[in-house]
């Protein structure tokens, strides 16, 4: 195989993923949008930058009792830690991955950049009525 030969095969499986990620229909997209807003939302309660209460419409009764106890959690240890508060930046996703398990459940990974770390974040999210609600939330 000579070097022209292996340059236009290399071309052409990088036009052939580009279309495939290009070809992401409109609720992959819808669901990875939801996902994005669901993640950094959830990561800024844990820091103690937005109220639990805010992501209620958008998290099942098992996910938002989870979520707002580990937020209690952390408040407490953060105030046995740390004298003053710390100014927080917010967030920032850097990655959302979704796989269709069917047309209204998607699984989907988010990683998700805090100023000193990084956090993985893996949620389930079902559509019903309308709207998207997560069923199941894991923040790593």
């Amino acid at each position: 195989m000579t070097v022209v030969t292996a340059r236009r095969h290399a071309d052409r499986q990088r036009t052939k993923r580009a279309a495939t990620n290009a070809g992401a229909d409109a609720s992959t997209l819808d669901v990875r949008l939801v996902a994005r807003s669901i993640a950094q939302a959830a990561v800024e309660v844990l820091a103690g930058t937005r109220s639990v209460l805010q992501l209620s419409r958008s998290l099942d009764a098992q996910s938002f009792l989870s979520l707002q106890h580990r937020a209690a959690l952390t408040r407490e240890h953060a105030s046995r830690t740390r004298g003053s508060l710390q100014v927080h930046r917010s967030p920032m996703v850097r990655s959302v991955r979704a796989c269709a398990i069917s047309d209204s459940i998607y699984e989907v990974s988010i990683v998700v950049s805090e100023e000193q770390r990084s956090r993985a974040i893996a949620m389930r999210l079902e559509h019903s009525d309308g709207t998207w609600q997560v069923t199941a939330l894991e923040i790593g």
